[in-house]
């Protein structure tokens, strides 16, 4: 918690509940400050606030730091990128499933909502403290991006000319997917420039799938065939 968390506030009539957490707060040397039911409606953006509260210093990267100092000695091997991503509740969950899934970072390109955003922050469930996000970077570098880091580019999209269960040589490769904007999917100078483009069949009569379930089923399929997290 220390370095994560720079003071912790606490509405006096939760402090029995959550007194643990103050404990645990406190012998790591964070600050811990109680206020009234009303202060914490202040410091809250939910209607019915939780009763505590954290003040933490931003996490998320700009472009420029490589991910590699991130992700220690290692190679990195799996990245998601979200092109644009409009929903906070979409950029928190990619956050979420990309930390499940063993990815080594999380990319986000100009236009995507801040991953800072509290509904985002929410909605990656404590994922943002896990793994390097980085914020803003342009769509026009995230081939070189890839390359750089020693990745291939992959873009899900409905009409690649790869089927992801018949991709098992290509994608047990170190990889950066793609994810696109919900409405309008990723652009198409991006696809064409990226290395792969991977469709996930759809049997059903469901037009298409949200970002986040294309995003879990991608990230799972490179994860299995890299052995991430063996």
């Amino acid at each position: 918690m220390t370095g994560r968390v720079l003071e912790v506030f606490c509405a006096e009539d939760a402090a029995d509940r959550f007194s643990d957490l103050i404990d645990s707060a406190r012998g790591r040397g964070v600050r811990v400050s109680m206020v009234t039911a009303r202060a914490m409606r202040s410091l809250a953006d939910t209607v019915t606030p939780s009763g505590i509260v954290a003040l933490c210093p931003t996490l998320v990267r700009e472009p420029g730091r490589e991910i590699a100092d991130s992700a220690g000695a290692r190679p990195v091997r799996l990245v998601a990128v979200g092109q644009a991503l409009a929903e906070p509740g979409n950029v928190g969950t990619l956050i979420r499933v990309s930390d499940a899934l063993g990815a080594d970072a999380v990319w986000l390109t100009e236009g995507s909502v801040d991953p800072e955003n509290p509904k985002a922050v929410r909605s990656s469930a404590g994922s943002l403290f896990h793994l390097p996000v980085v914020r803003g970077v342009a769509e026009s570098e995230l081939v070189a991006r890839a390359h750089t880091s020693g990745l291939q580019l992959a873009v899900a999209t409905a009409d690649g000319e790869v089927d992801i269960e018949r991709a098992d040589e290509i994608l047990s490769r170190p990889t950066a997917w793609v994810f696109g904007n919900e409405a309008h999917g990723v652009p198409a100078a991006l696809a064409a420039a990226a290395d792969v483009r991977v469709r996930i069949p759809i049997r059903g009569r469901a037009e298409s799938l949200n970002i986040v379930t294309a995003a879990s089923i991608c990230l799972h399929t490179s994860a299995r065939l890299q052995g991430v997290g063996s």
